[in-house]
């Protein structure tokens, strides 16, 4: 049964309630050492109803005088280090930015992407067309040409790759994952880049046009960092939008015959990423981690949260404790009644996400219309920001408001550390970067309460608001 990204928001709470449960760290007091002992304030930002990341009064350290309702931090336990939060620049997000006028696109870059400011450091970008786009193309459409002979990435030269250059100019370190969603027409059984499935022959001419693409947005000054072989790699979505299966042997051969060996003797490192699926598809990114044709090209997995629950994560990391693990889709629903503030919900997700050993976050389209247009797909997805069509007036979603709270507050380099979920109905997860600054990101889905977080011997005493995400950052 195909998973709607509306049925992922429903779900979302139930399996991170039992993930914070199934990561709890174990009692703080053995893990402190002196150094760890806090001083000094704690600085407070807030989301709720009222405010939006907004500063809150600071916060004193005290010696611990005991708490039933404690949020245990043990910074001796570390977990994975972070390479940062950020979005889908699809077609249709980069053509609506696009037609921001010059001066307001400026400004809110620098509020996304600059690192003074939200800092927004992963991206998504299409291989060809997503659902999220004015057309379905590919970059060699039309009869088969498995020398790549008319390649040619002439429909991302009049928006996306300058769109892509402006953010790289904000922020330079913008780390950027692309993800195809369909080969072209011709490589696929059904001749058509909608539905479908990978046809094995066509293998060896997908790796040239995975070198031609990676060549051609470098020689346009955008660098691609890394690259999964599919977007949901089991999903066909009925052929109503660009689509393609790959059976668990095909990805297998094609990283480890293809594109890996090609991408090597070419000298170009862009890593490839495996799966780009569901949690549910656990045993398969584990098989795959298994062969030895795999691992010689690829370390890593992307997720999905459309399917199963992230604590699935943590079967393949303990079978595989060296491979990486990326969070690559998930967005909001235009059509939710709470798109505009849903913070909480997504603070929990995200939260989740994190504390089940995901390197980063990468939300979906990162902005659309008032319709969730540019979209030639079946989904009624809404972007992290809606751009008005007609007034071009800017509207934030609950989405985007969570980001905030974990892309201002941890930043790449990060690592993660241990608090134990004492706190029922309380979502955190704790991050120290590699100054010694700390961060701690708790999402309040419920009533106000107030919770006490515990360090080495100290207790900060921490009013939840209803409904809220609260970051804390000390030194």
């Amino acid at each position: 049964m195909l998973r709607t990204r509306r049925d992922f928001l429903r779900t979302a709470v139930s399996g991170v309630a039992a993930t914070a449960a199934l990561k709890a760290a174990p009692s703080l007091g053995a893990g402190a050492c002196a150094e760890d002992v806090p001083s000094g304030t704690i600085e407070v930002r807030v989301t709720d109803a009222h405010r939006k990341f907004a500063p809150a009064p600071a916060i004193s350290w005290r010696p611990v005088s005991g708490a039933s309702d404690a949020i245990a931090l043990d910074p001796s336990r570390t977990f994975q280090h972070h390479l940062g939060i950020g979005g889908a620049f699809t077609d249709a997000t980069c053509y609506m930015f696009n037609r921001l006028s010059p001066s307001v696109r400026e400004q809110l870059f620098h509020e996304m992407f600059h690192l003074s400011e939200m800092g927004l450091s992963v991206g998504r970008i299409c291989v060809g067309s997503s659902d999220y786009a004015r057309n379905a193309y590919s970059y060699d459409d039309g009869a088969p040409d498995p020398q790549m002979e008319r390649f040619s990435i002439d429909h991302d030269r009049a928006y996306i790759l300058p769109m892509m250059r402006e953010v790289r100019g904000v922020n330079r370190d913008m780390w950027l994952l692309a993800s195809p969603w369909s080969p072209p027409e011709w490589m696929k059984p059904n001749n058509s880049m909608l539905g479908g499935c990978m046809r094995q022959s066509s293998l060896p001419a997908y790796a040239r046009y995975f070198l031609k693409f990676l060549q051609a947005y470098q020689a346009g000054d955008v660098y691609v960092n890394s690259v999964t072989s599919q977007n949901e790699v089991d999903a066909e979505q009925n052929g109503n939008m660009p689509a393609c299966v790959w059976p668990q042997e095909i990805e297998m051969e094609f990283v480890g015959r293809h594109p890996g060996p090609l991408l090597r003797k070419s000298g170009v490192e862009t890593k490839i990423w495996i799966l780009d699926h569901n949690y549910d598809l656990w045993g398969r990114a584990w098989c795959c981690l298994d062969d030895p044709g795999v691992r010689e090209y690829s370390n890593a997995v992307a997720w999905h949260g459309y399917g199963g629950k992230p604590e699935m994560i943590g079967r393949v990391h303990d079978a595989h404790p060296d491979a990486e693990m990326f969070w690559t889709e998930g967005g909001p629903d235009l059509t939710s009644e709470t798109y505009l503030t849903e913070w909480s919900a997504w603070g929990v997700t995200f939260t989740g996400i994190l504390r089940n050993w995901c390197r980063c976050i990468i939300g979906w389209n990162l902005a659309l219309d008032e319709n969730g247009k540019p979209n030639i797909g079946p989904f009624k997805c809404g972007g992290t920001l809606t751009i008005n069509s007609q007034t071009k007036e800017i509207t934030r979603s609950g989405h985007f408001w969570a980001m905030n709270h974990f892309s201002r507050s941890i930043r790449r380099g990060a690592r993660r550390f241990g608090s134990q979920n004492g706190s029922v109905g309380i979502h955190h997860v704790a991050f120290e970067d590699p100054n010694g600054r700390r961060a701690l990101v708790i999402t309040n889905p419920g009533a106000a309460r107030l919770v006490q977080v515990q360090l080495a011997g100290m207790a900060a005493d921490v009013p939840l608001p209803v409904d809220s995400i609260v970051t804390l950052s000390w030194s």
